[in-house]
């Protein structure tokens, strides 16, 4: 984690199809991919959903998900 910040992820934010992972640091920012933060980017296995592994990374750390 970068300077101890956690913020929120999501996989489908509002008017967005398809499962890819969704970042943002605050909750008034608006969501971008998970591939716009390479600080906390994993690689995904190749049969995983886009962005698994870095939402179980940010999972253990304490990032907050938005169902």
């Amino acid at each position: 984690m970068t300077n101890g910040v956690k913020g929120e992820m999501t996989w489908k934010p509002e008017g967005v199809s398809g499962k890819l992972l969704y970042l943002r640091l605050k909750p008034f920012e608006p969501w971008r991919s998970y591939k716009e933060f390479p600080q906390y980017f994993r690689p995904d296995p190749p049969t995983h959903s886009q962005g698994y592994a870095t939402f179980l990374h940010l999972l253990r750390s304490g990032w907050k998900v938005i169902t």
